[in-house]
């Protein structure tokens, strides 16, 4: 079995990341569509690493206009076996400060204008988010966090929104009756497809404000919450540096299914599935087509 190959997807304030070796920026192309911008390939202490921009470098993409499916797909193509995501977000607890780190192992996907399947007519499959995210890819980001200095919190529960517009404080206050404990717009669809990728995925929420539930929320500036951004990222920075190596020693499937989410999943029969969808899912699901392909006896 091959070693893994680690994808890092951006956010807001994240643009590049530092102390790769043998950097090449350039295009992969998807039948899904377009990436957010081209991908930089390179390695950390001999790792191989691929990051993607999520909005575009110069933040170019507002979070409905990202082509999510583009992204998983290309990340694949790519041999992508680890995802980990890290993303700006509102706080909806008192606790959770602007500049803390949370590991997030649910979401509520409360968006609606995006696609959220790489399957549909022609080929229906159905995967499990029961639990969304990887939980060794949770683990290493502790463990990379303490080895960091950087505190990050375990478990909690993401609010996606639609955007680009922030909460009403009606919605923000609705939130929280949910237990909801971060709010942000980027990571659905992209952990379902990811899912359905069959990539390990894990997630950091990094805050930058208190949702507008907070009676200080009129107090912060525009200034603050970039100084925030910028903060974020250079703890993001660290993160990533710790945590490549240590995701870099995985051998063997991943102990959650990640890499076989589809095994169950596709429902439609073999003699009724569209070859044109088929063939744009070669990188997807490949696996599982080329094992139920009627022509190939299995």
């Amino acid at each position: 079995m091959a070693g893994p190959v680690i994808g890092i997807i951006g956010g807001s304030g994240l643009y590049q990341i530092d102390g790769l070796a043998d950097v090449e920026w350039r295009r992969v192309e998807s039948p899904m569509g377009r990436t957010s911008d081209e991908f930089c390939f390179g390695s950390l202490n001999g790792q191989p690493v691929i990051f993607v921009p999520r909005h575009g470098r110069g933040h170019v993409l507002p979070p409905s206009e990202i082509d999510y499916r583009a992204n998983i797909d290309a990340l694949k193509r790519c041999g992508v076996t680890d995802i980990v995501s890290l993303s700006a977000v509102g706080s909806l607890r008192e606790d959770l400060q602007p500049g803390d780190f949370l590991v997030v192992d649910q979401f509520i996907d409360r968006t609606f204008a995006r696609q959220k399947s790489f399957f549909g007519k022609g080929c229906v499959a159905h995967v499990s988010m029961a639990h969304p995210v990887c939980g060794r890819i949770g683990d290493a980001l502790i463990a990379a966090g303490a080895q960091a200095s950087i505190t990050l919190q375990r478990s909690g529960t993401y609010l996606v929104m639609e955007g680009p517009q922030f909460s009403s404080l009606a919605e923000s206050e609705l939130y929280r009756t949910w237990k909801c404990d971060v709010i942000g717009m980027t990571n659905m669809p992209e952990a379902k497809l990811a899912r359905e990728a069959e990539i390990c995925y894990g997630t950091v929420a990094m805050i930058t404000d208190y949702d507008c539930w907070h009676p200080g929320h009129d107090a912060v500036t525009v200034d603050m919450v970039i100084g925030f951004l910028l903060a974020n990222a250079e703890k993001a920075r660290a993160l990533i540096k710790s945590v490549v190596p240590m995701l870099s020693g995985h051998v063997g499937p991943c102990r959650q299914g990640c890499q076989r989410a589809l095994d169950q999943a596709l429902i439609t029969a073999p003699e009724r599935r569209d070859p044109e969808v088929l063939a744009r899912l070669d990188a997807v699901a490949g696996r599982v087509l080329r094992r139920s392909d009627p022509e190939a006896g299995t």
